[in-house]
């Protein structure tokens, strides 16, 4: 009797309670500041009249979508949550009676709290003495709590949001019942039905439509949405696509059937016949990031990565990376990229495949060989393809062993990796990129005044002023670095010529005419960045790097894909980027991503550079100038207007060809990037092709663009013959070369000759130049003095960055071979 008793003083006290609490929610509704001023004892400081009811909610996380240039193919999704809300007119009836019934029957009754449940609930509570708990929160009050943990901008706000404190409860009623006044029950439910988390990583009901059934909110069925309704109580454990959460799913689906029954939004015979239907439920995870691209075959998880990487560097979307790396995660942003599809397909595909003219000239690529391909746009630095013989992946767990020595025990970067190899970074600096640097030594000379027809008087050997260590194979007569062309050749040549045959004796001098320094600035104008440490500090001080013009400075395929797009468009240089355009969640562009350019070289310099670069892939300069070509079957095989070079270092530890038209620019490095230094040899074809075959895909159906020709000036020049001063005493030569309007030098090193010891051999450069160029006196020591053997070396004239024992014969074999 005394059990009964005990038990019926508490029932009296819980319905008085209850009935306060319901007196004091209607009175809050009505009269806030009267009915609740009692309150601070119960819950707290807070008192219901002083708690706010504005609740500034910020957007909840939604999905980034990565689009090809054409704006419809997918290529990525980005986000944190797997999210992206929908409007109320695109969800199913079905959907939005269902979750009215699975979560608050009388939602369109109340006025944000639901009265009659605050009170059920709290006498259920008691009764069950701790046991169990039974929440009373209505629809709008579940949409408060979560748009306040979604707002929260400190951990601490996060846990107050979720704390179950009767503070937060009269928190949340006071805030639904002011959303109530302001937002229509229409409205509400939109907002509740995008936020609620569904299971599987699903975040919204869009995100649930596709993982479970792979179809827009708008096409769910009666049974579908009745499922999904149900997950929202307890979506981890009730997750159907799950062996475990199934039958938890369904027995939630059949409650949610009858709750509908129940309030009128279908019969029985329907409910019935949904909960029979058996669902293929597909349970597939949204795929995110760059690892899981959305088209395999276009291998563009390395283009993913570059945007990814590209955006990180963006003030427009946030102050640091942390906000930049937060939005694109989070933002709900239509990202445009400028990847082309079928540029970056043919990219792909001969980075895998190497289009070679037949199958007995195959060259099999080793595991640890990259073929790197990036094409890139002239005149705007969009981005439009990016390639390797790589899965974009960090699952190294197939990798093979590092080919490094330095690094047994390693894996290597084969087949896996996510390394940025095509564009670099702070830690991939790039590779050796050979002879395709002697372009930046041309550019600087037709600054300098220098023509087109400059003509030096070649020889086997060259003996620079640059310094070098004696010990160094590339070094003779003491101090002095003297690069070889390793074919033998000798003789004047001039820029179309000596570019198209790749003589190393030709760009050395010419690079020692203009000054390094000058050369140097061009190659920074025009895009090379000089990451690796030790090029960094040359080029800092660059007037001694003689070995800068045959490219034994780090860079990448993009970059040098960049610097030649430069030139191809009349000397515009645009920084490199992955974007078109970027719409954000409420699909307004963002501004400040328009192609950043400017003016790096000037337009009939540039022209005529690129009239130059003709000759080394078999085309012809505007005037008929070519002759030699180090890839002399490439203009016949893309079938239009081309320039670009060949580039190899030494004993081809790296093979490079950029080549290029008015419309695209490709960049092609095969290389080891595990060891940059490997003694594997490098060889031509299978770079030429890919890089040949990815521009002539990526153009199919394009105008045919044709190069603008050199001026006159530019081309031809106004040369002065220099006199010849051959066996003069240095005296009479400078005076003589003075008197034609020279500035005069005496060239350090010493060359053997038939003169008399200290007499003059000759003038570098000889014959003419321009008007008051400079003229080096190139000092005798005798005859019977001769030059050391040649040592090292070996195609294409280009060497390892610390000693410069090039080469640069001219290659002009049959295809698709480069000797």
């Amino acid at each position: 009797m005394r059990k009964r008793e005990h038990g019926l003083l508490p029932n009296a006290a819980s319905l008085l309670l209850c009935g306060l609490l319901a007196g004091l929610v209607v009175a809050a509704a009505a009269f806030p500041a009267v009915a609740m001023s009692g309150l601070a004892a119960k819950a707290g400081s807070d008192t219901f009249e002083n708690l706010p009811t504005d609740i500034d909610v910020l957007p909840s996380p939604q999905i980034s979508y990565v689009y090809a240039s054409d704006g419809k193919t997918l290529l990525a999704m980005m986000y944190d949550e797997n999210r992206r809300d929908v409007k109320i007119d695109d969800v199913a009836q079905v959907m939005q009676q269902a979750i009215v019934a699975a979560e608050d029957n009388r939602f369109y009754e109340h006025r944000g709290v639901d009265v009659k449940g605050v009170a059920r609930a709290f006498v259920a509570n008691q009764n069950a003495g701790g046991q169990t708990e039974q929440g009373a929160s209505t629809l709008t009050m579940q949409y408060v709590r979560q748009a306040i943990s979604y707002s929260a901008k400190t951990p601490q706000e996060v846990v107050d949001a979720t704390d179950k404190t009767p503070t937060r409860k009269l928190r949340e009623m006071k805030y639904a019942i002011d959303l109530e006044k302001k937002l229509s029950k229409k409205e509400i439910l939109e907002r509740y039905l995008n936020i609620a988390a569904f299971g599987h990583g699903a975040y919204g009901v869009y995100a649930a439509s596709h993982v479970y059934f792979e179809k827009d909110p708008k096409d769910l069925t009666l049974p579908e949405a009745a499922l999904i309704a149900g997950l929202v109580k307890a979506p981890g454990t009730n997750d159907p696509a799950t062996a475990e959460g199934l039958p938890r799913a369904l027995d939630r689906q059949k409650y949610v059937l009858n709750q509908m029954v129940t309030m009128g939004y279908i019969d029985r015979a329907a409910a019935d016949a949904a909960a029979k239907e058996k669902l293929n439920i597909v349970g597939k995870r949204t795929p995110e990031g760059c690892e899981s691209v959305q088209r395999p075959e276009l291998g563009a998880g390395f283009y993913c990565d570059y945007l990814r990487r590209w955006w990180m560097d963006q003030k427009v979307f946030g102050e640091d990376q942390y906000q930049r790396a937060n939005r694109l995660r989070a933002g709900g942003y239509t990202v445009i990229s400028s990847l082309d599809v079928k540029t970056q397909s043919a990219a792909f595909k001969y980075a895998q495949q190497q289009p070679l003219v037949s199958k007995d000239q195959q060259v099999k690529l080793g595991q640890s060989n990259a073929m790197m391909l990036a094409a890139i746009q002239p005149g705007t630095g969009r981005v439009q393809a990016l390639a390797t013989n790589r899965n974009f992946s960090n699952d190294q767990s197939q990798n093979g062993p590092n080919t490094n020595p330095d690094k047994k025990g390693q894996k290597g970067n084969w087949p896996n990796t996510t390394v940025p190899m095509i564009t670099g970074d702070s830690d991939i600096p790039g590779y050796q990129a050979g002879s395709a640097f002697k372009i930046f030594t041309a550019v600087a000379a037709l600054e300098a005044g220098y023509p087109l027809a400059t003509t030096i008087n070649t020889e086997k050997q060259f003996v620079s002023n640059f310094p070098i260590d004696p010990k160094s194979p590339a070094a003779c007569n003491g101090p002095h670095y003297c690069p070889k062309n390793s074919g033998g050749q000798s003789g004047p040549y001039n820029m179309w010529t000596g570019f198209g045959s790749s003589i190393n004796t030709f760009f050395v001098p010419l690079e020692q005419m203009v000054g390094v320094d000058h050369v140097v600035d061009v190659a920074k104008r025009m895009g090379i960045q000089f990451n690796a440490s030790g090029d960094a500090a040359l080029a800092a001080n660059p007037k001694q790097w003689g070995a800068f013009t045959l490219g034994v400075s780090a860079t990448t395929p993009l970059q040098l894909g960049n610097a030649y797009a430069t030139l191809a468009a009349d000397g515009v240089y645009c920084e490199p980027t992955p974007i078109l355009e970027v719409r954000d969640n409420n699909g307004k562009k963002v501004d400040g991503l328009d192609p950043k350019c400017r003016q790096a070289i000037d337009p009939e310099v540039a022209r005529a550079a690129v009239d130059m670069a003709r000759c080394p892939v078999g085309d012809q300069s505007a005037t008929g100038k070519c002759a030699g070509a180090t890839a002399g079957y490439a203009r016949d095989f893309v079938k239009r207007p081309i320039a670009g070079k060949t580039g190899t270092t030494d004993s081809e530890k790296s093979a490079t060809f950029t080549v290029m038209t008015k419309q695209l620019a490709v960049s092609g490095f095969l290389t080891d990037p595990d060891w940059p230094e490997t003694n594997k040899d490098m060889k031509h074809p299978p770079v030429n092709y890919a890089a040949l075959a990815t521009l002539r895909d990526g153009l199919a159906g394009q105008p045919i663009a044709q190069f603008t020709p050199p001026t006159k000036d530019k081309a031809q020049g106004k040369l002065v013959d220099i006199p010849s001063v051959k066996c003069l005493s240095v005296d009479q030569a400078r005076s003589k070369v003075k008197s034609a309007g020279f500035s005069v030098s005496v060239a350090s090193a010493q060359v053997a000759s038939q003169c008399p010891p200290g007499t003059v051999d000759r003038t570098e450069p000889a014959g003419s130049t321009v008007k008051g160029g400079p003229v080096a006196l190139v000092i005798s020591k005798g005859p019977g003095a001769q030059a050391p053997p040649f040592a090292g070396g070996n195609q294409n004239g280009d060497v390892p960055r610390g000693n410069g024992n090039g080469n640069g014969r001219g290659n002009n074999c049959p295809p698709p071979w480069v000797c």
